[in-house]
């Protein structure tokens, strides 16, 4: 590549005599006259001390700052907002979760631009943080690396016979359910929360912060090994200013998002959530990715669509929590993305040839990976988990624009049971604790999606809750316009759109109605004719806004549904 004048775009900002005010009001924070002359590289950090992801990123600021400064630029950080999933879990809170990804995404733009960086480096430690950076640098075109503040290590619950189990945060959300039903007492579920978040560090299994993680490294915007190194790994600030210094280079060769965030390297990502059994938040932050980059990932037909296709022609290989056996630190000490990317070019899944933002292409980053012999986190192709990808995309009457599952393998295919209706996630939550859902029943929480939540709160709180009792677990079915965390296990379907705010037919759901998934089919039926919800849609008023003012009545107001991505406009 041919080097360019990598202060490209912040010359307006600080050079020449009429730049003087600018530069003095820099210089009374501690910028010195050279510092001002060199490529000015953002650094947008999302720091909080509220929960364990982010608290560490003041941390690997400082390291890729150093990494930034070595290679001939000039760090200016900022901070923006963040959201904790799981602490805000089973509350109102929870609703500001998606919010924040919206959030997150014009604070960025909106200092970036009022600054004129010559490029940025997005840190962010939790499940919005991650692809709210990302439609940022979308926006902005400017050279941007995303980096990940790291996955938390494994907590460790000491066992009746002295060992110890290795355990993450789900272990904690299903003990509530348990205890709630009275199959665990207080000294256990108190033993189970204080041993399941050791430090710093995002949610441990191939829940959303990782699953966001990992396809950042497939799209190209994070940098492969750099960004799986765990949150308290000794290696983590040599990583981090590894990435600093990536940046600089990036912005002497103009690379930037639009070359690098193309439709082949989000089919990619799709194609690694897929192969690793992600989250289906993937499916949301995706489809906005591709949003805010103007690609429709399936024209003439619904956005979910590829997922699906690109699912069925993915095996799922990948043997981690919520469905399998290891948390995001062994999939790391495994060989990480660089050996996950290898296998599926062996299978010809990926497109090999996309750029990343280390300058090599995918194919040149698979042929870097070293792999730990016999690990078993990072199964073969004569071994998958599933012949198939972890995610399916539901349609039929009750989701005619579509709804996703997350399948391990080893779910009911086939599914009828009788709707237990619910307006909100709440009032599902007391019914579950206070022991009224039956087994075989299919639980509908309905009002919890992008408009009517606001914020499309996720569920783990109650599919946790109905994990964590026996008779319900492997038994009982949830459907929701809503969604649900990454660390959701068990047949529940999420993102129903149209929503029920929007009067979609999860609305003309009554309590005793049946209601059936077949998995294979790929259909989601209410068992009843299409002029009975046609007839109870046509006496269906829309429920008063819950918010009227601030800033979920403006996210209400501007978002579009779940299958476009729940972005605003």
């Amino acid at each position: 590549m041919s080097e360019i004048n990598p202060k490209k775009y912040s010359i307006p900002l600080t050079e020449g005599p009429n730049r003087a005010a600018a530069r003095s009001y820099l210089r009374g924070v501690g910028f010195s006259k050279e510092d001002l002359h060199k490529p000015i590289i953002g650094v947008a950090n999302t720091w909080t001390e509220i929960g364990p992801c982010n608290f560490h990123l003041r941390d690997v600021a400082a390291a890729v700052k150093q990494g930034i400064r070595d290679a001939g630029g000039t760090p200016m950080e900022f901070n923006t907002v963040t959201i904790s999933d799981g602490i805000t879990m089973g509350t109102e809170g929870m609703k500001a979760s998606l919010i924040s990804r919206e959030v997150i995404a014009d604070s960025i733009e909106l200092v970036a631009r009022g600054n004129l960086f010559d490029g940025i480096v997005c840190i962010a430690g939790c499940d919005k943080n991650m692809p709210g950076t990302i439609m940022a640098m979308a926006r902005l075109d400017i050279p941007g690396i995303m980096l990940y503040g790291g996955s938390i290590a494994p907590g460790r619950l000491l066992q009746p016979d002295g060992t110890h189990k290795d355990i993450t945060i789900l272990n904690v959300f299903e003990g509530m359910g348990s205890h709630a039903a009275g199959k665990i007492n207080d000294d256990q579920l108190e033993a189970l929360e204080a041993a399941a978040c050791p430090g710093p560090g995002a949610c441990g299994g191939q829940f959303t912060a990782n699953t966001m993680a990992m396809a950042g490294e497939f799209l190209g915007i994070s940098p492969f090994n750099l960004t799986g190194v765990p949150a308290m790994s000794a290696e983590k600030a040599a990583a981090s200013r590894a990435a600093g210094a990536m940046i600089m280079n990036l912005c002497r060769n103009d690379v930037r998002p639009s070359k690098i965030l193309t439709r082949e390297a989000i089919e990619n990502a799709i194609t690694a959530v897929c192969a690793s059994g992600g989250s289906t938040n993937a499916v949301l932050h995706l489809i906005a990715i591709a949003s805010e980059l103007g690609i429709q990932l399936n024209p003439g037909g619904s956005e979910m669509d590829l997922f699906d296709q690109i699912s069925e022609r993915t095996p799922f290989i990948c043997d981690l929590s919520p469905g399998g056996k290891y948390v995001a630190s062994d999939y790391q000490a495994a060989g990480g993305s660089r050996v996950l990317a290898q296998r599926l070019i062996e299978k010809g899944l990926l497109k090999a040839d996309c750029i990343t933002v280390s300058g090599k292409t995918l194919a040149e980053e698979a042929a870097l990976a070293v792999e730990t012999p016999n690990q078993p986190v990072i199964r073969q192709w004569d071994n998958p988990l599933k012949a198939t990808g972890g995610l399916v995309i539901m349609k039929g009457n009750l989701a005619p624009e579509g709804a996703v599952i997350k399948v391990a393998g080893h779910e009911r295919l086939l599914h009828t049971g009788t709707a237990r209706v619910f307006d909100s996630e709440d009032l599902c939550h007391a019914a579950v604790e206070a022991g009224q859902i039956n087994p075989g029943d299919v639980c509908v929480i309905r009002y919890e999606g992008p408009r009517g939540g606001p914020g499309m709160r996720e569920m783990l709180a109650v599919t946790a809750a109905i994990k964590g009792i026996p008779e319900l677990s492997d038994s009982v079915a949830l459907l929701t316009d809503g969604r649900f965390s990454g660390a959701t296990r068990g047949l529940m379907a999420g993102h129903v759109a149209p929503e029920a705010q929007l009067g979609g037919p999860i609305a003309a759901v009554h309590e005793g109605d049946t209601i059936t998934f077949d998995i294979p089919a790929r259909t989601l039926t209410l068992n009843v004719s299409d002029e009975e919800i046609a007839a109870r849609l046509g006496v269906w008023k829309a429920p008063a806004a819950r918010y009227k003012r601030g800033v979920f009545a403006k996210y209400a107001n501007s978002v579009t549904s779940a299958s476009l991505g729940a972005v605003t406009t």
